[in-house]
């Protein structure tokens, strides 16, 4: 079962990332395959953000990073808003 997005705060850590993929007003399945397309364009190591507004991502974007490797760094609400910072697994 995933973890409950916590809320933004002010202590909430700074990650850089080079995507910010806009999935606002999409309705699963879209938010995951922008993410899936998406990610294969970034470098291994690299992270992107995904913010979406589909309470469905609090499942499906966990899970797509645990099927796939790809590490889920920050997983946070922002009033209607979810908001993921994912880092891209090595390809070995």
């Amino acid at each position: 079962m995933s973890e409950e997005p916590k809320e933004l705060n002010q202590d909430s850590q700074q990650i850089e990332f080079v995507e910010d993929l806009d999935a606002t007003g999409l309705y699963c399945p879209e938010p995951v395959m922008l993410l899936h397309n998406r990610i294969r364009d970034i470098a291994v190591g690299e992270a992107l953000r995904l913010t979406a507004t589909d309470p469905s991502t609090t499942r499906d974007v966990p899970k797509f990073c645990l099927y796939l490797g790809h590490e889920l760094v920050e997983n946070l609400r922002q009033g209607n808003n979810y908001v993921y910072l994912i880092r891209k697994k090595d390809e070995s």
